[in-house]
């Protein structure tokens, strides 16, 4: 099976920041990579010491290549007009993986409901034109166990065929962790449990 786009997500690797003013507001976006809610916590508290002093921290976030979590918050905000454009300008680029937080530092005038949706978007825009966005794989993860004497033989198939070892332990009866690429998942499985004295626990 040949590699096509359904097995393929988009991400960033890198944090980054811009800045967006409107009559005397000031909007700072930091987008950044997320893994877990416990990155996404981390990364709003670095945000918050930073800029101990703003008025409000916006955010939205998309975990999982299968969007398994997605939040966004207008802290503060009128309802919509904040985390709601922030999570838009990440599905527009359809990024997973991904956090961005906007702080926003109150100028004493009132923006209205579309200007504070239009700052939120442009913000967030800057942010993520600032990083490279990078494709990726979809990967499944193998938790295989085989015979000592067939080990070098299992890694040189998950080798050649492009997946990566996570951990192994070897013993008599070894157990390794690789991540598969989900593309060609099926077709090792395949030649994996043909070859006797090796068994995939997990997949």
């Amino acid at each position: 099976m040949s590699e096509n786009s359904s097995f393929l997500y988009y991400t960033i690797e890198q944090s980054a920041e811009a800045e967006y003013k409107d009559r005397g507001s000031r909007f700072i976006a930091i987008s950044f990579p997320v893994l877990s809610v416990d990155d996404f916590k981390s990364g709003l508290n670095a945000v918050k010491l930073k800029y101990p002093k703003a008025n409000h921290y916006c955010y939205a976030y998309i975990i999982g290549v299968a969007e398994e979590l997605v939040r966004s918050s207008d802290a503060g905000e009128p309802s919509g007009t904040a985390g709601k454009p922030i999570l838009g300008q990440l599905k527009s680029k359809s990024l997973v993986n991904v956090a961005v937080v906007v702080v926003r530092y109150f100028g004493g005038t009132m923006l209205g409901t579309s200007g504070l949706i239009q700052a939120y978007k442009q913000v967030t825009s800057f942010a993520l034109q600032s990083t490279p966005i990078v494709r990726r794989q979809i990967e499944k993860q193998f938790l295989i166990e085989c015979d000592y004497l067939k080990l070098d033989e299992v890694l040189k198939i998950l080798q050649s065929n492009g997946c990566s070892v996570e951990d192994k332990q070897i013993e008599l009866f070894c157990r390794i962790r690789a991540s598969v690429p989900a593309y060609k998942s099926e077709d090792i499985k395949n030649i994996i449990s043909a070859m006797p004295g090796i068994v995939i626990v997990k997949d």
